[in-house]
């Protein structure tokens, strides 16, 4: 192997398979490095499946770190698949390394999980929960949102992405738009179709999408729950122990006192309440940038005192807001100075690292022999 061919290697090597965010070296993907005349270089690399979704991002970022090498004028990129074999170890691999590093082996930390409640719906959960967690992501952070909301699932519209995750031999890899990964059963069914689900069934598929999705490392997952306290809440709140609630209500002391049932069902779980959102608490002129109470004042306050916990952000309604929506861009990234997104991103900043207490809690075991 020439010097030039082994920097390509290892450059190429280091280059993150844009699904599993893992080097392709570590995943068995980067098959071979060829070098030609005058500098030219052929790579092979092997995806997780024949139709990635990524593929041209994959193909981008290889050809990128190849040509960072010096003496490297062309790069072609051959794609393969791994082979049956292939993809059930990796599957197991990434199983087994769940609580660590695949690729350091060191542990790591489980992510901060805030289930984003209400107490009725069209309060703009979906919303907040979407643009909080591409705030959080444009700062740095590993965010996933898992949208339990499985009969009025928004989040494939709010992120503009729709199209069937990847499954690798029992895993399912998260649909990632705007440095978010994300689940939905948005990404299942077909726009119009309803989805049909009670008891079990439903049960079930949300245990799916906690223990079958590989998330990989996680700073923070956001839980889009359905309005209520129902039974998507419940087993969500029983696969996820750690999990603390956002509170998110209207003005309006008809949603205030909805959302403090909801508040009272944390206390009686041993749930904590990281704070309460206050969502549409103005609306915001186009033209004059005047701020109208549209829905009264005071309820997120209220609300806030009745928990004991802090109101953490205040958002206002404007035009960009749901121009944003419309269009599958968060509004933080799409508008970043209206007075939506400057709300919305302060709620990034302000909300608070809560943990729930495991004391007396039951928690699932799993025995290994």
């Amino acid at each position: 192997m020439t010097p030039v061919q082994g920097a390509v290697e290892a450059a190429v090597g280091d280059v993150l398979d844009p699904e599993l965010h893992l080097p392709l070296k570590s995943l068995g993907m980067l098959r071979a490095v060829r070098m030609g005349r005058g500098g030219r270089v052929a790579v092979q690399i092997a995806l997780t499946t024949p139709s990635c979704p990524l593929t041209d991002q994959l193909r981008a970022d290889v050809v990128r770190a190849a040509q960072s090498v010096s003496g490297v004028t062309a790069v072609a990129v051959e794609f393969t698949a791994l082979s049956e074999r292939e993809r059930i170890e990796l599957s197991g691999r990434l199983r087994d390394s769940r609580q660590t590093d695949p690729v350091t082996g060191r542990y790591s930390p489980a992510p901060r999980v805030y289930a984003v409640a209400s107490g009725k719906g069209g309060v703009g959960k979906s919303s907040v929960t979407a643009n909080l967690a591409a705030a959080l992501a444009a700062a740095g952070q590993r965010v996933g949102v898992l949208d339990a909301d499985v009969w009025g699932y928004s989040i494939p519209q709010l992120f503009g992405v729709r199209r069937t995750p990847t499954a690798l031999k029992g895993l399912m890899l998260p649909v990632e738009a705007h440095g978010v990964r994300l689940m939905s059963t948005g990404f299942f069914v077909d726009d119009e179709e309803p989805v049909i689900w009670r008891g079990p069934m439903l049960h079930k598929a949300l245990e799916q999408f906690v223990s079958d999705v590989h998330w990989g490392t996680l700073d923070v997952l956001l839980l889009d729950l359905p309005p209520g306290t129902g039974d998507v809440t419940l087993s969500l709140l029983e696969f996820l122990p750690t999990t603390a609630l956002l509170v998110v209500t209207t003005p309006q002391p008809a949603a205030q006192t909805v959302a403090a049932r909801v508040g009272r069902m944390a206390g009686d779980m041993r749930v904590p309440v990281a704070g309460v959102v206050e969502n549409m608490s103005a609306l915001v002129c186009a033209a004059c940038g005047e701020h109208t109470p549209l829905f009264g004042s005071g309820g997120g306050k209220r609300l806030a005192a009745q928990l004991g916990v802090p109101l953490l952000a205040r958002i206002p309604l404007d035009q960009t807001l749901r121009e944003a929506g419309d269009v599958g861009v968060p509004v933080v990234l799409r508008s970043p100075f209206s007075a939506s997104a400057t709300a919305l991103a302060a709620l990034a900043v302000a909300l608070p690292h809560s943990r729930r207490s495991l004391a007396g809690v039951p928690l699932q075991l799993t025995v290994v022999s």
